[in-house]
């Protein structure tokens, strides 16, 4: 057989496999959890935010103690700016899923909707329709399914949450239908 062809009884096995694969159906809520779990997954996917705020954090450590070595006691100002500064570096993420939590929580409930198609996630006052060719893939964490889309600065993330899930076996089946069409990152 030609390479890039295949036979008749390949097409209707593939052909099968997808007609047997049933949509996944989802209903929740959005919650600020499930905001900063996508979020702390597209940070570590993605590496920058975290290098960065390191080096930020390192550097005013710098001069926090290069500040109290020269003038040989810790002064107030420097150390309650320095406490600033790693409390907005730490909480950075929270406040973040905070926000987006305003902008998508006011929207009510979400029904996702997980199948060979796409994804379609709803609520009632709007609709969104993505094919897998959007996402460059997705990470499983212990409550979620996290959908990272495929440009380079991952600027879009769906959240998945399993609390939306029916049953416990559409886990699985949402796990596969992930599989089947986007990879693990």
């Amino acid at each position: 057989m030609a390479e890039g062809h295949e036979s008749a009884d390949s097409r209707a096995e593939r052909t099968a496999d997808v007609v047997d694969e049933q949509a996944v159906e989802l209903a929740y809520r959005p919650k600020p959890a499930d905001t900063l779990v996508g979020l702390q997954v597209r940070q570590r996917i993605k590496r920058w935010g975290l290098l960065l705020r390191t080096v930020f954090l390192v550097l005013w450590v710098g001069q926090w103690l290069l500040g109290t070595i020269n003038r040989g006691s810790v002064d107030v100002v420097s150390t309650v700016l320095f406490l600033f500064v790693v409390a907005v570096v730490a909480g950075y993420p929270r406040l973040q899923a905070a926000q987006v939590q305003r902008l998508v929580g006011w929207q009510g409930e979400y029904r996702t909707v997980v199948s060979a198609a796409g994804i379609t996630t709803s609520s009632d006052h709007s609709t969104l329709i993505q094919k897998w060719s959007v996402l460059q893939g997705y990470r499983e964490t212990r409550g979620h399914f996290v959908l990272l889309s495929r440009d380079p600065n991952i600027m879009y993330i769906e959240v998945i949450p399993k609390h939306g899930l029916s049953t416990p076996d559409d886990v699985d089946r949402l796990r596969a239908l992930l599989d089947r069409h986007s990879t693990r990152v």
